[in-house]
């Protein structure tokens, strides 16, 4: 009977996809405003041929539905830098790249040769008018307020854009720190942004490995189910086909 080691297989195979997300989670313990993601599974019955009725009317399989993200906000860290700045509460910074607008909560700012104000990979900084942050070459004393205004030793330069989403859940991963939709942004009036800390990654490590470790002993149980039920195919076969 085939369907013992199909429905094993199903099993197998989601059990693989869980793996490759805690491994993802693991790798990004590190990265700055990271999310951790779990699987989310679902049992599908599939009915049974007539002529086949071992296990019932249907068979049960199993199914990832799709990927469910912790929105759940990281632990905030001092750093002291002027320009890492964290999102305390619901929001994301926007940013531009060569495909577009993208979201991000990960604050870790720098200013590049020009002056301008980018993320850790280099993607503009986007102002409440959607144009990129700039700094002259004299000003060097960076403040950013709780709602936003950066300004500097000259006066106000800008004020960052803070957007948010209906649902935070249909936002696309896009690499380990951008977030894309399809979604229109709404502004957030009234921020809450702190100067000089970072927003850590929500990732609990011991947590991950904990699942890891399971997900591994199920995994390793179902394909000892599988080798074993093969051995008992090849031994029915060798019973009922007599040797020529």
């Amino acid at each position: 009977m085939e369907n013992t080691s199909y429905i094993a297989l199903s099993r197998q195979n989601a059990l693989w996809r869980q793996l490759d997300v805690i491994a993802t989670n693991m790798a990004n313990a590190n990265t700055p405003a990271y999310k951790a993601e779990h699987m989310m599974f679902r049992e599908y019955l599939m009915p049974t041929r007539s002529s086949d009725r071992t296990f019932g009317d249907k068979l049960s399989y199993v199914q990832d539905v799709s990927v469910l993200r912790n929105t759940e906000e990281g632990s905030l860290t001092k750093t002291d830098n002027p320009l890492d700045v964290a999102l305390h509460g619901d929001g994301f910074f926007q940013v531009e790249t060569e495909a577009g607008m993208r979201y991000s909560r990960n604050g870790h700012f720098r200013l590049d040769e020009g002056g301008m104000l980018v993320n850790s990979l280099g993607h503009a900084v986007m102002d409440n008018a959607d144009n990129p942050i700039i700094f002259a070459p004299n000003e060097t004393r960076i403040t950013i307020t709780p709602d936003g205004t950066v300004a500097t030793e000259n006066g106000q330069v800008a004020k960052l854009k803070v957007v948010r989403f209906f649902n935070d859940q249909d936002m696309r991963k896009v690499g380990d720190s951008l977030y894309e939709t399809t979604q229109e942004p709404q502004l957030v009036e009234r921020p809450a942004i702190v100067q000089g800390m970072m927003e850590e990654s929500n990732v609990q490590p011991v947590v991950e490995i904990t699942r890891m470790t399971e997900v591994l002993r199920q995994y390793q149980a179902l394909q000892q189910m599988i080798d074993k039920e093969h051995e008992r195919q090849l031994k029915a076969i060798e019973t009922l086909v007599p040797r020529a």
